[in-house]
């Protein structure tokens, strides 16, 4: 079961939105990581808040059934949850450029 918990629209650098859960409505931004040098890091930094704190990254996957890219986000902060969010960029049927933020629970 996946839960939306925000929605963005793309930007000339990443995306752009809002997390919207129950006890957090925070602005988000989620950037090209520029700096990327090894396959390891990150393909986007994740930042929230007024202060832009860095929250998690993002790295371009590919679905194994469609074989479509997608993003899957990493997200930690002790205002979301004391444990990390996993979760996914959809893009938004209808809307093109909105995508919604998919809660990806790993338990």
């Amino acid at each position: 079961m996946a839960n939306a918990l925000g929605y963005v629209s793309e930007t000339k650098t990443g995306f752009e939105g809002a997390l919207a859960m129950m006890n957090l409505n925070s602005p988000i931004r989620i950037e090209k990581n520029a700096e990327k040098a090894e396959d390891g890091q990150p393909d986007y930094r994740v930042f929230a808040g007024e202060t832009s704190t860095e929250i998690g990254g993002g790295w371009v996957r590919k679905a194994k059934a469609s074989g479509r890219e997608y993003v899957s986000l990493t997200l930690a902060d002790p205002q979301i949850s004391s444990r990390k969010i996993y979760a996914n960029l959809a893009p938004v049927k209808g809307k093109k450029g909105r995508h919604v933020i998919l809660w990806n629970p790993k338990d």
